[in-house]
């Protein structure tokens, strides 16, 4: 592995003012049909995202029609279309790309939980939100948009695979121009040169929703701000003839200006409208001009991707009277077609591997997640597969890849930008719950995460809990190697914990407060992205405070104990799963020697499974756990009670010696919204705990099930329950935050 430095060079171009585009103009026709009198023509799609899908409805119309098209400029959505076009796919390609992709998934940057590390996996133990602004030089920091695009990325480099040591556009099978726009001072960037899918994505980079991306120095965002349908761009390229295609929403009207939102999408409706009606009063006689009829499509209804590209279709069709003017005949058109074949589409072979790396963490740790060797056929997949564990590492703004040529050579480019807002981040939590009889809690949550404190990626973590139990604890997290699979761990801390005893007729007979400083040391070793394997020593002085109620006779809580646990989570969703298995084994070994106020040996056992069929998922659970010989104190027992722990109990009503619970839960999702996913189900459940080994039966189980209401949202999950067991006791459970305790 090599490590390159960035090169930087500058640009500037601005919309109706002198121009500098990045490559020399094409002012030649070439004449492919060998008609040398035939018009140069030009197309031209505008932006207007996802309404930018009726454009592939038109290309397929002109295909029909055997217009040749010989330059492409596109702005935002028109250059995703007309780039890919240019390169050689072919219509149907391109409407089964759009149609079958999941566009909800790819505009969400968070990798798929599978695909995060094991550590960043656990990061869903906590209740924090999901918003993870950074802390740097005493101010919060924010990401400079709310999608990075690293999905996409991955996308446009994949389409764009057989071309992609192309850096001249006009050695496309059709020259082409993507338009971006100056991110600093607004001015027009035309983008001839270079990775084709780094300038498709610069074009489409909507300002706050998109991050914009940085070339030859300049920070390049959408190009709609400076010319949204750029016509002058075709032009510049030497068409005679332009087909416009413009798919803007346009203006409100002034009844539809009702709230502050619609003032706000006004004043950025200005920018791109008025630049490109500016461009389009510039089209003359010979010119044709589409407007799709969009009528309700938004700019992010990409769900509704083949229904805008019938009504592109249609467009094109009530044009056809204008456009067959431009026609060829079959002979020509498939000389035409000859001449703008797609390139051969084998994959380089990778001679060399290069890292270009601006983040804290060595270049190792980035090369060890990098299985394409020199010598091998550039696979894909694979690749796929190893930037997105990279981007797993929760490290990076964007982790990107390009082939790169070097003394003759063809090598692979790895690019990895640290996240600006990062190293150290700051997040808040809120969790709560009310059963309604008395038994409800409230905690705060503050956490400092401080990433990548030395090459091997070692991390810092505080964090502080206020509330029914407070406290707080201060960890440090250090891998051994680049793999980052071996590590070290310790943990230094004060915690509380409310513990509910009750008699056998379910009455609340004492609560106690048991205060705890302790100390955890552990290491072992990361199994991939889906487990764990750990031992260590926990250690803690403890004290057990009667708060209200009749006092336990022994009341000793001191902690000692040795652990090994394994661990496996290939769940999508840690508390409203649809796919994968959460496992959990772990055996304790405590005694007096050790500093632990009672001699004995526990093993718990916990494994959920989930899977779904199209709304549907049922999730099977297994608990056990069990005190193998001595006598756990009162702050080691194994509780059960609450929601979806025998619904109906209070919260950990019951706590023994022994535990087992199976549980059975039925969820239908209802709403499948980005920010705000929701779900109604059902639960059986059958458990209970026993003090005696001897007691443990099925006879002796209680059996209790539920009903709730379970939402996914941007503070956490949230549930409302109702709970009955066949113990005559029911409750009515709210909760925010976490629920499904493994």
């Amino acid at each position: 592995m090599q490590r390159v430095k960035h090169g930087y060079g500058s640009m500037v171009a601005a919309v109706l003012i002198p121009l500098v585009v990045l490559t020399p103009s094409t002012a030649t026709a070439d004449d492919a049909d060998g008609d040398t009198l035939r018009p140069k023509i030009g197309l031209v799609l505008g932006g207007g995202g996802a309404r930018g899908m009726a454009h592939v409805g038109v290309v397929k119309v002109l295909e029909e029609l055997r217009i040749p098209i010989d330059v492409i400029a596109g702005t935002s959505m028109g250059s995703v279309v007309g780039g890919l076009y240019a390169s050689g796919m072919s219509t149907g390609e391109l409407e089964r790309e759009i149609t079958s992709t999941d566009w909800e998934d790819l505009f969400r940057d968070s990798p798929q939980r599978a695909e995060r590390s094991f550590r960043r996996k656990r990061d869903d133990d906590l209740y924090v939100f999901k918003v993870k602004p950074g802390f740097n030089h005493g101010q919060v920091q924010l990401p400079l948009a709310y999608i990075r695009g690293q999905k996409f990325d991955l996308m446009l480099n994949r389409l764009t695979m057989p071309i992609i040591e192309i850096e001249d556009f006009d050695r496309l099978p059709i020259p082409f121009r993507a338009v971006a726009a100056d991110l600093e001072t607004g001015h027009q960037v035309v983008l001839g040169r270079g990775s084709l899918a780094k300038s498709i994505r610069a074009s489409l980079a909507v300002p706050a929703a998109f991050d914009p991306v940085e070339i030859d120095g300049r920070l390049l965002a959408d190009g709609g701000l400076a010319n949204n349908v750029p016509v002058s761009v075709a032009r510049e390229m030497g068409a005679d003839i332009l087909i416009v295609v413009d798919v803007g929403a346009g203006l409100y009207r002034r009844g539809q200006l009702k709230n502050a939102v619609d003032v706000a999408v006004q004043l950025t409706g200005f920018l791109f409208t008025l630049n490109g009606e500016l461009q389009i009063r510039t089209l003359g006689s010979k010119d044709v001009l589409i407007r799709p009829e969009l009528s309700d499509i938004g700019g992010a209804d990409f769900d509704r991707a083949g229904e805008a590209i019938r009504i592109g279709e249609l467009a094109a069709r009530q044009a056809s009277a204008s456009l067959q003017a431009y026609s060829v005949t079959p002979e020509d058109y498939a000389r035409y077609l000859s001449k703008r074949l797609r390139p051969k589409s084998d994959l380089p072979r990778i001679d060399f591997v290069r890292i270009d790396n601006d983040s804290r963490v060595s270049d190792e740790v980035i090369a060890a997640r990098i299985t394409a060797a020199p010598g091998e056929a550039l696979d894909e997949k694979r690749l796929e597969r190893d930037i997105s564990t990279i981007y797993g590492l929760d490290l990076f703004e964007s982790v990107r890849y390009d082939v790169v040529r070097a003394d003759d050579q063809t090598g692979l480019l790895i690019s990895t930008k640290a996240e600006a807002w990062g190293p150290n981040y700051l997040q808040f939590g809120l969790s709560s719950s009310n059963d309604f009889e008395g038994d409800s809690t409230l905690r705060f949550g503050a956490i400092y995460t401080r990433t990548a404190i030395n090459p091997l990626n070692g991390e810092w973590r505080t964090a502080v809990q206020l509330g029914d139990e407070p406290g707080v604890f201060t960890e440090l997290y250090q891998p051994l190697e680049p793999r980052l699979r071996y590590f070290f761990s310790s943990r230094l801390g004060y915690g509380t914990e409310n513990v509910n005893l009750f008699d056998a007729a379910g009455n609340h007979v004492s609560r106690y407060q048991i205060s705890t400083v302790g100390l955890e040391i552990d290491g072992g070793r990361e199994l991939g992205t889906w487990g764990e394997a750990r031992v260590g020593y926990r250690r803690g002085d403890g004290h057990a405070k009667l708060i209200i109620g009749t006092p336990v006779p022994d009341s000793a809580v001191d902690r000692g104990e040795l652990f090994l646990r394994l661990s496996a989570d290939t769940m999508d969703n840690l508390y409203l799963p649809r796919t994968g298995h959460f496992g959990l084994i772990e055996w304790r070994l405590a005694r007096d020697g050790f500093g632990s106020s009672a001699n004995y040996d526990q093993v718990a056992l916990n494994y959920v499974h989930a899977f779904s069929w199209r709304a549907n998922t049922l999730i099977g659970a297994l608990t056990g756990s069990a005190t193998l010989n001595g006598e756990a104190p009162l702050d080691a027992l194994f509780p059960l009670g609450g929601f979806l722990r025998l619904s109906g109990l209070a919260e950990d009503e019951l706590r023994g010696q022994q535990a087992g619970l199976a549980s059975l839960i039925y969820m239908r999702r209802l709403s499948a919204a980005t920010f705000f996913k929701s779900y109604v189900g059902a639960s059986a459940e059958l458990g209970n705990v026993w003090q005696r080994t001897p007691d443990v039966s099925l006879s002796s189980a209680i059996a209790a099930g539920s009903v709730f209401l379970g939402l996914d949202t941007p503070i956490g999950p949230v549930y409302l329950a109702y709970g009955h067991a066949d113990t005559g006791d029911h409750s009515v459970y709210v909760y925010v935050g976490p629920r499904f305790t493994f």
